[in-house]
This record gives C-alpha cells, structure tokens and sequence, in this order.
C-alpha cells in the first residue's frame, strides 16, 4: 500500500482520487481472502466487481471507479500486463440529465441562507465554478479591478478565467478582509504557513505565509495537514455547505434533491436561456469538449425538446 501511495503521488493524481483508489485497492485485498493481488486473475477481479453491483447496489460509475483503482495498483504498481486486463468490461454508465433549478427555486435558496454559506452558494452560481475550486480560491485570484477570478489548477490541471458578479463584490471584500485578519493572528501565533501547490514553497520559501496565497474561505480552526503533518489553516470543510444547502433546500420548499453542482448546472442552462453562445459557456465552465455543455440543452426550460404538446 505504500507503494500504491508513492505511484499515486508520482503521477500526479488529487488526494481525492488516491484516498478512493486506496480505498477500492484495499477492499479487494479484503475481498479475495487477504491473498496477494499477484496471485489473483480475472475470476477475481470479476468476481469482485460483480459483488459491489449485485450485493452492494453500487452505481455504474462507482463501479468502474473500483476497476480503474484495480488496474492501476496492476499496470502502476506491479508492473503487471496481464491479457485478462484488456476484457475486463467497464460498466455502462447511463445517460442521466443534471438536476437544474428554476430562477425563482434559486433566489428562494438563496433567501433561505446567509453568511459564508450563502456566500459560496451565491459564487458557484454566480460564477459557474466548481465546489472545490471555490472553496481553494485565493486571495490572489481575485481581481476586483477587472470582476475577473482566475480559476487555478481546476479539473485537468487547467486554468481558466470567469466573472465577478458585481453584487457579491462588497461581500467577497468583507471575506478576503476576514481571512487576512484571520491570516494576522495566525502569524502572531508562529503559523500562518499556507499549503502551496506542488514544489512552489521549495522555490519561493517566503510565499506560503504571503497574504496572496491564503486561501478565501479559510477554515475556522488549524489542522493537521494529511500530508506532511504540519499544523496549517486550511480552507472551509466542503461538508459545512452541503449541510446548508440541505437546511436550505428544505426551507425554501423545494422538493427535488439538489447538490453544490446544481448550481453550476443551473448557472450553465439559465445563460443558454439568456441567449450566451455555447463555446463562450463553454469556456467559463472549463469544458474541454463542448459535448459536456451541449447537455444543459435539454434541460432548458421549454417541455420536450422545446416540442409544443398536441394538447397545447
């Protein structure tokens, strides 16, 4: 397993995608008896894969999350090429329409909240950024001059510009300046070194306690750091807004289950509402295909296929 971590860490990949692969590598372990995975053929790894369908329920993309961590820990760690590998069949996944909230459901949601939550409820929005790049923006990625916020190291190692809504410019203000006194007093105390992206604090020693590199939505106390076991403020817990938006979601009455990522759908369909071009849409979610864009097509808010009923 220490392997599969130093792998893991060499290609690059998210803590998010080596903590799931980890832990889909170690329940195979589990699952065939404790044996060693060199000694395990496609029977198993099958066998496997048909238990989490049948036994466990699981959907089909957590399913083919499971085979991609197995394949990893064969084809990166043990060096394996096994032909049984190539016929392993990937799970289909179907076709499913993202969940998008009318204008009316929106402003009601938002009502309902307030504080840094209404405040990251309102940017993902606003703004059509995904949770995790909100919740890792920085004070430097903020241009209140231009309304502009950069968008560093998204999905796919990317970066990308979006907008600044002018209405959340005062509140985004009030909230830089609050993590920047929150940045001082960490300082005071001897911390105040924020986690940097990749080699940056070898090369520039001095960034990780700048002002610019703190993160926005900074977390109310310190932590251990998962990685390297410093004592560091990291940013706010992505929990802490998915239990507001369920409180949220309940008092504005809306009935349909929702997610952060709802609001980024609903962003993307209500500018195609508005009349924005498709590649322009494109550009501001960070699509690399503009297939993945051309979804919020469907969900727009006129029936069928914008078909009027016979009945009508």
């Amino acid at each position: 397993m220490d392997e599969v971590r130093r792998r893991i860490r060499l290609k690059h990949y998210s803590l998010r995608t080596a903590q799931a692969y980890v832990g889909w590598i170690r329940r195979f372990i589990f699952a065939s008896v404790r044996r060693h995975p060199r000694v395990l053929g496609a029977a198993e790894v099958e066998a496997f894969l048909s238990g989490l369908a049948t036994d466990a329920g699981v959907a089909a993309s957590t399913q083919n999350q499971a085979l991609s961590a197995i394949l990893f820990l064969y084809r990166e760690v043990l060096r394996i090429d096994l032909p049984w590998l190539k016929d392993v069949v990937r799970a289909k996944r179907p076709c499913r329409l993202p969940v998008v909230l009318s204008k009316d459901e929106v402003s009601r949601l938002l009502a309902a909240m307030d504080g840094r939550t209404w405040l990251l409820a309102s940017l993902l929005y606003g703004t059509g950024m995904r949770l995790m790049e909100c919740l890792r923006l920085r004070v430097k990625d903020i241009d209140f001059a231009r309304n502009e916020i950069l968008v560093c190291d998204g999905k796919g190692g990317k970066d990308r510009r979006t907008m600044l809504p002018r209405s959340l410019v005062e509140p985004l203000q009030r909230e830089v300046e609050r993590s920047l006194r929150v940045h001082a007093t960490d300082l005071a105390g001897g911390f105040g070194a924020t986690r940097l992206p990749h080699a940056l604090a070898r090369k520039y020693p001095r960034a990780a306690r700048e002002a610019g590199w703190q993160f926005v939505f900074a977390a109310a106390h310190r932590s251990r750091d998962p990685l390297d076991g410093a004592e560091r403020r990291h940013h706010l817990d992505d929990a802490v807004l998915a239990r507001a938006l369920a409180r949220a979601r309940r008092a504005a009455g809306i009935a349909r289950p929702l997610s952060a990522h709802a609001l980024r759908h609903s962003f993307a369909t209500h500018l195609l509402e508005a009349g924005y071009d498709l590649r322009a849409i494109q550009e501001l979610l960070g699509h690399k295909d503009v297939s993945t864009t051309q979804i919020h097509t469907h969900v727009l808010n006129r029936g069928g296929r914008g078909v009027v009923s016979p009945l009508d």
